[in-house]
């Protein structure tokens, strides 16, 4: 049994993922109609849990459980709000102590630790959320995809969908669509990423 950490991101033709600081997936330039939405919520049902970090965690948090029942929202986006409250998930924060919608916190000096212990123990994809998470897990080779939704726009400045690399990122393309209004979808594998270790006896 082992996971894979795919790290889920809109990001715009030039691989940012916010232009102005705190948008966290909900930028202007973002290009989210319904069958792009379906998309996200059959996507996100079929993840065995969620991996956040800190910031993108609280931007879900501050919008989704209440969605969930929110009539005047279209049914996707209740159903979105659904997925993530019942969803299994970790938040990787070293200043939250508790949380709630079926949440575990992970902490401390060892979190890469932590989070390549539950990627050995878990069977199926485990979305990652959060720039800085995927650039950790990355960096200790525990990334094994990207599922990019590029939006076709050009932003010029802000965050990017990684920190800073010390060497390219070989990917290998592994899926690929196309929604309206130009979305584009593109899934790679990590070339490289470790191979979990059996557990010790």
């Amino acid at each position: 049994m082992s996971g894979r950490f795919v790290y889920w991101m809109n990001v715009s033709a030039d691989l940012l993922i916010e232009r102005a600081p705190g948008e966290q997936g909900g930028g202007e330039w973002l290009r989210i109609g319904e069958s792009l939405h379906q998309e996200f919520n059959t996507r996100a049902r079929a993840l065995s849990l969620l991996v956040q970090g800190r910031t993108i965690y609280e931007t879900m948090e501050g919008f989704w459980p209440a969605a969930r029942d929110d009539e005047s929202l279209p049914g996707y986006l209740r159903e979105y709000g659904e997925i993530w409250t019942s969803k299994p998930k970790v938040l990787v924060s070293r200043t939250r102590t508790s949380a709630d919608h079926n949440t575990e916190i992970i902490g401390g000096d060892d979190a890469v630790g932590e989070l390549a212990e539950l990627r050995r123990r878990t069977d199926g994809d485990i979305g990652v959320g959060g720039a800085t998470l995927a650039t950790a897990l990355l960096r200790a080779g525990l990334l094994d995809e990207l599922l990019l939704f590029t939006h076709p726009v050009i932003l010029g400045a802000g965050r990017p969908l990684f920190d800073s690399l010390d060497d390219p990122l070989q990917l290998d393309l592994i899926e690929q669509a196309r929604f309206d209004e130009g979305v584009t979808l593109h899934r790679y594998a990590v070339r490289n990423a470790r191979t979990p270790l059996p557990p010790t006896a």
